[in-house]
C-alpha cells in the first residue's frame, strides 16, 4: 500500500479484498504507537477497541454485500473540539476535563459512522481553536511533517488532524477552520484542507470559536479525498469529481495584502504554480482588491472571534482562567470590551464587504492566493511572545480572509519535493464549493512542477 493512499483507492483494495478493514485499522495503530513518531501528540485519545471493533463490522458488511457506502472501514481522525458520544470533548483545553461525556455524536461524527468510517481517535488541536500555529502547552505540539529533526510548528489549529493524515495515522481528517484551521495546517504539512461554504455543514456539537466565521472540513491526501469526506459532512450524494480543465479559465490573483511580506520560498513557489497554469492555458490576472483592506479594520478590536468566543467562555474563564493558554486567554479576554453598538457595527462592515467583494470577483472562475505567507516556523523560534504574535498574523491572514468573505477555499500543496511545504489556495465566494474542487482537481498535478 502507497504511503499516502487515496480514499478512492482503499475503497478499490478493500472491495477486491486486497486488504481489510481490520488490516487498515492495525496499520494506523501501529504508527499512531510508534513511540518513533508523533502519535502521541497527534492523539489526545486513541479509541482503539472501538475502531477495531467497528472494522470488524464493516468487514463482515462488506462480505454480506451490505457495506454502507465504499469506504466503510477507512479509518478517520476527529479533532478534539467535536462530541463523540460516551466521550469528554475537551477542545485541547484542561479547562474541560471534568465535563460530562457527550450524549451524542456531534452530526457531522453520525455521518462518517453512517458512511462507515471508522473513528480511530481524537486529534490534538490549539486550545479552543483559537491560533494558526497549532502550539498546545498542555498536550504536547505535533511537529509538522515538514524536516521533523529541527521540529517546525503544525499549523492549526486543526494541528493532530493534519499531522494524522501526513503520517498515514488515519487517511481523513474532520477539522474546523476560523481563520484557516483546515488549510494551514494543511499547507504546513504537505496535504490537501478545505474549508467549505458555512451554511453548507451544520456546527452542532463543536466547541464553538465564532459562530459566525466557523465552518467543519476536511483534511486528505487529495481533493477527490476532500470533495468525498464533504459531500459525507454536508449530507450530499458523494459523486465521481471530473476534473475541469485549466484552459481557458480565469483566475484572479488579488495584489491587495494577500502578497504581503510573503516568505521568499512562499513567493517563488507561488509565482511558479502560476507560472505553470499561464503555460496549461489559463487566464492568471493580478488584480487590486481594495475590500481587502477592510478585514484588517473590522479585526482591529478582535473581531467576530473575540467578541463571540468570549460570549461562550466568560464564566469559564472566571472559573478556570488560569489553567488556560495564557495565550489563549489574552486572545479570548480582548472580547471583554467588545460594546453591543462595536458588534452591530462589525456586522453591517462584513455585509458591506461581502457584497463589494463578491461584485469584483464574479468575473473570474476563482481567486489564488497563497495560502499562507509563510512558511512553517520552526517550534523553538516561538518561545518568544513578539514572534509568535507575527508567525500567527502571518499563518491565518489570507485564509481570514475567505473566511469573512463567507466563501469556499482549498488549500494545495505546490512545493517540490524537500522543499519547505508551501500551499496554493483556491477560493470562490459561498455556494461555489463543487466549481472549486472540479479547479482544484485540475490543479494538483499541475502547479508542482
Amino acid at each position: 500500500m502507497p504511503d499516502n493512499p487515496t480514499l478512492a483507492s482503499l475503497a478499490a483494495d478493500l472491495e477486491s479484498g486486497r486488504i481489510t478493514a481490520r488490516q487498515l485499522v492495525e496499520q494506523c495503530l501501529a504508527k499512531i504507537a510508534d513511540p518513533a513518531g508523533e502519535g502521541q501528540r497527534v492523539f489526545i485519545h486513541v479509541d482503539k477497541e472501538a475502531a477495531l471493533d467497528a472494522a470488524d463490522a464493516m468487514d463482515r458488511l462488506r462480505k454480506a454485500h451490505a457495506a454502507p457506502s465504499p469506504f466503510a472501514g477507512i479509518p478517520v481522525s476527529i479533532k478534539d473540539l467535536f462530541d463523540i458520544k460516551g466521550q469528554v470533548t475537551r477542545a485541547g483545553s484542561r479547562a474541560l476535563e471534568d465535563s460530562a461525556p457527550a450524549e451524542a455524536d456531534a452530526p457531522v461524527v453520525a455521518r462518517l459512522r453512517a458512511a462507515g468510517f471508522v473513528v480511530i481517535g481524537r486529534t490534538n488541536m490549539t486550545e479552543f481553536a483559537y491560533s494558526g500555529i497549532g502550539i498546545n502547552p498542555h498536550y504536547g505540539t505535533p511537529k509538522s511533517a515538514y524536516n521533523r529533526r529541527v521540529g517546525h510548528v503544525p499549523g492549526g489549529s486543526s494541528s493532530g488532524a493534519a499531522v494524522s493524515i501526513a503520517d498515514g495515522m488515519a487517511f481523513g481528517a474532520l477539522g474546523t477552520d476560523t481563520g484557516g484551521s483546515c488549510r494551514i495546517p494543511a499547507a504546513f504539512n504537505g496535504i490537501v484542507g478545505y474549508k467549505p461554504t458555512q451554511r453548507r455543514i451544520p456546527l452542532d456539537g463543536g466547541v464553538p470559536l465564532s459562530f459566525s466565521l466557523d465552518s467543519y472540513g476536511p483534511l486528505a491526501n487529495s481533493v477527490a479525498c476532500c470533495a468525498t469526506l464533504d459531500a459525507v459532512l454536508a449530507s450530499e450524494p458523494v459523486t465521481p469529481l471530473q476534473p475541469r480543465s485549466v484552459k481557458g479559465l480565469r483566475f484572479a490573483v488579488p495584489t491587495t495584502v494577500a502578497l504581503d511580506d510573503l516568505d521568499d520560498a512562499v513567493a517563488k513557489t507561488f509565482d511558479r504554480a502560476l507560472a505553470a497554469l499561464s503555460k496549461a492555458g489559463a487566464l492568471v490576472e493580478k488584480i487590486e482588491m481594495p475590500e481587502f483592506l477592510d478585514v484588517g479594520i473590522m479585526n482591529a478590536k478582535g473581531g467576530f472571534a473575540a467578541s463571540e468566543s468570549y460570549a461562550w467562555h466568560r464564566y469559564l474563564l472566571a472559573s478556570k482562567g488560569d489553567i488556560y493558554d495564557p495565550r489563549v486567554a489574552t486572545r479570548i479576554a480582548r472580547g471583554e470590551g467588545y460594546l453591543a453598538a462595536d458588534y452591530i457595527d462589525l456586522l453591517n462592515a462584513r455585509k458591506s464587504f461581502i457584497a463589494r467583494a463578491e461584485k469584483r470577483i464574479a468575473p473570474y472562475d476563482a481567486l489564488l492566493l497563497p495560502t499562507t505567507a509563510n512558511t512553517p516556523p520552526k517550534i523553538a523560534d516561538l518561545d518568544d511572545d513578539k514572534a509568535f504574535t507575527s508567525e500567527n498574523l502571518r499563518a491565518l491572514r489570507n485564509c481570514t480572509l475567505i473566511n469573512v468573505l463567507d466563501g469556499c477555499a482549498i488549500s494545495l500543496p505546490a512545493h517540490r519535493e524537500d522543499d519547505a511545504p508551501v500551499g496554493l489556495m483556491v477560493a470562490a465566494a459561498g455556494g461555489s464549493d463543487r466549481r472549486i474542487f472540479e479547479i482544484a482537481a485540475a490543479m494538483e498535478t499541475i502547479i508542482r512542477v
